[in-house]
């Protein structure tokens, strides 16, 4: 897996850390895990589809679950199931020795259920749902577009349950500034910004994590997940409208006339003169109000700097290249029925975009300012997805072009397989999307070979793991990995009519929304567990602390990670500090790996654009 850093807002320069004035927020979790007894049950909290596969978890001592039975109890408490658990998959720490396999598949019925553990073991999961596939994932894909409504940047913003506010009116004339220079590991400017242009508009978009920073890296890949997302599942509500919003900012970061792509907006390290977006905790409609100079500490944190891909007419970084001009060429797909002219003049920026990428010799990919904050080291996966865009764009439009990029999409898919830089799909491997639409242009063995390598090492390491993950939890995005295998799992059944993986995906699904060793879905507001304190601004300063009322729904948040990547978690002046369940969570712990639900815990809490887009298309390509 390729691991992305983000920095940590505790290594903000120049400003004293401090807890917030409300004090710490505690809570218990909810249901029996209030106290934790010697065993547990893991389940899917976001829900089961009727007709899958359904996998939930035992967790204990190994003598108390030999001679254990399940049931499973509906809403009026009549039992709809029974069954003993299955195997020990495996041993996860020292307090839980053993974990066991329910198998539910026979539960088939509409309806909302709990399950409970008798014989040698005592324990009550969560409730769950059971429902048809269309209906599952189409609530669980709409709450993921409550989280990029609530993520909007500028004046056209949606309150939502946050009460949200127009932001950074100021970036609608913004400067342009020369590519900052950091030290080694990103963390300070090492030359003073310099002013190269401007005024520009670059005001909308989304904010990309829990920061307020606007990448056009992450926001071309969550605008392209969005279009292939309505593709799949038109009917979400408020999915096509969000689409257009990630569009309508990509477009003004690409400058036509002087052939410039802008890559940023913000500037996340600064210096101790010079404050940066991670150097306040506040509100985003705080920074209009700002009264900064020039050469004032917070004069970069209202009026923002652009940062700049290339000089006009320059190459463009290959990566940043390939993935707009996927955006813009699926955004011609989308509208060729309805609006042919749009479509084309859509279908021609992303034209412009790639072929303007450098193929030659590029160096260091263009990612964010500094590039620790999303490392990258694959391309042509990159340039198969806008080439296989392109192709299908065209064709839908009668556009010449069509053969012309079907042949270049292929030659990038076996110069992807040929570069050592092979991943899953992920904010820094778009491989799998690219290959699913190369597959609808023509039939190619090596690409449905890749799609199966991604697959199966998945599997691979989920026959390891008690829990069945197929992502490696100890590292960075542990939970949007387990999205992307169960979206490259739909994909590859899609183009193949070969259903092997879909079981897997299912148990992926449900990893990440409560069958894993803490019991907690990863995503905010599904199930009954589910992240109270994450590392986000808006969230801690107008949301809910106790898991009730306004909540940044739909979030998807990066999980458990590596224990030792666990340090620093204090907050800014201004945090209201709240903490859920630490003890709890403690308990749970194992395998090197650790999960924390603190707000400075940006390790395992921080929710990002482009883990809930992996997540809306995941759910929305799941089998209906």
């Amino acid at each position: 897996m390729v691991s992305r850093f983000r920095r940590p807002r505790s290594l903000a320069l120049g400003l004293a850390l401090s807890v917030g004035a409300a004090g710490a927020v505690w809570y218990a979790l909810p249901s029996r895990e209030e106290a934790p007894g010697p065993v547990v049950i893991r389940a899917d909290q976001g829900g089961y589809i009727s007709t899958e596969h359904k996998t939930a978890f035992a967790m204990g001592p190994d003598d108390k679950l030999a001679g254990a039975r399940f049931e499973v109890v509906d809403d009026t408490g009549r039992v709809a199931l029974t069954g003993a658990p299955g195997p020990r998959t495996g041993a996860w720490n020292a307090a839980y020795d053993s974990v066991r396999v329910l198998d539910l598949s026979a539960l088939t019925k509409a309806g909302t259920y709990q399950l409970r553990l008798t014989g040698t073991a005592d324990a009550t999961s969560p409730h769950f749902t059971v429902a048809p596939a269309n209906e599952l994932m189409e609530n669980l894909a709409a709450d993921n577009v409550r989280f990029f409504q609530a993520q909007r940047d500028g004046a056209d913003i949606v309150p939502g349950a946050l009460g949200r506010k127009p932001s950074h009116l100021a970036d609608r004339s913004a400067s342009v500034y020369a590519a900052p220079r950091y030290n080694d590991d990103g963390t300070e400017l090492t030359a003073p910004l310099r002013k190269v242009g401007g005024p520009l508009d670059v005001s909308g978009g989304w904010f990309d994590a829990g920061d307020y920073l606007k990448f056009t890296h992450t926001a071309s890949y969550a605008t392209a997940q969005l279009l292939l997302a309505q593709r799949a599942l038109p009917t979400t509500p408020g999915l096509a409208a969000e689409a257009r919003h990630g569009l309508s900012w990509l477009d003004k970061m690409w400058d036509g006339r002087t052939r410039t792509l802008y890559a940023q907006v913000g500037i996340g390290a600064g210096t101790k003169d010079l404050h940066s977006d991670h150097d306040v905790w506040r509100l985003p409609e705080a920074d209009n109000k700002l009264n900064a100079q020039d050469g004032d500490a917070d004069h970069l944190v209202k009026f923002r700097p652009v940062f700049p891909a290339n000089e006009p007419g320059a190459p463009l970084s290959p990566n940043l290249a390939g993935r707009v001009a996927a955006a813009f060429a699926l955004a011609a797909q989308t509208d060729a029925a309805r609006d042919p002219d749009g479509a084309r003049r859509w279908l021609e920026k992303a034209a412009a975009v790639y072929g303007q990428a450098d193929t030659r010799s590029p160096r260091t990919l263009v990612t964010t300012f500094p590039h620790a904050f999303y490392s990258e080291d694959s391309w042509q996966d990159d340039m198969e997805f806008g080439a296989a865009e392109l192709a299908l764009a065209a064709k839908a439009l009668g556009d010449d072009r069509a053969a012309r990029w079907q042949t270049q999409a292929g030659d990038w898919a076996r110069a992807y397989l040929a570069s050592g830089n092979l991943d899953t799909l992920g904010v820094s491997d778009v491989s799998a999307l690219a290959h699913a639409d190369l597959l609808r242009l023509g039939p190619s063995q090596a690409v449905v070979a890749d799609l199966r390598r991604q697959l199966a090492d998945g599997e691979r390491r989920a026959a390891k793991d008690p829990f069945q993950a197929g992502a490696v939890y100890t590292d960075f995005d542990a939970v949007p990995h387990a999205f992307g295998l169960v979206a490259t799992a739909a994909l590859y059944a899609k183009a193949t009519g070969d259903h092997h993986y879909d079981a897997f995906a299912a148990q992926q699904r449900g990893w990440a929304l409560g069958a894993n060793a803490w019991g907690t879905s990863f995503m905010i507001g599904t199930g009954e567990v589910f992240p109270r304190c994450p590392a986000h601004q808006v969230a801690n300063l107008a949301g809910s602390l106790t898991g009730r009322g306004a909540l940044l729904r739909g979030a998807v948040v990066n999980g458990p990670n590596g224990a030792k990547k666990l340090s620093g978690r204090d907050a800014l002046e201004s945090t209201r500090v709240c903490e859920a369940g630490t003890a709890e969570w403690k308990r749970f712990d194992g395998k090197g790996a650790r999960y924390l639900d603190q707000v400075g815990a940006w390790q395992t809490v921080e929710p990002a654009d482009d883990f809930t887009s992996t997540a809306l298309l995941a759910f929305a390509l799941s089998p209906t």
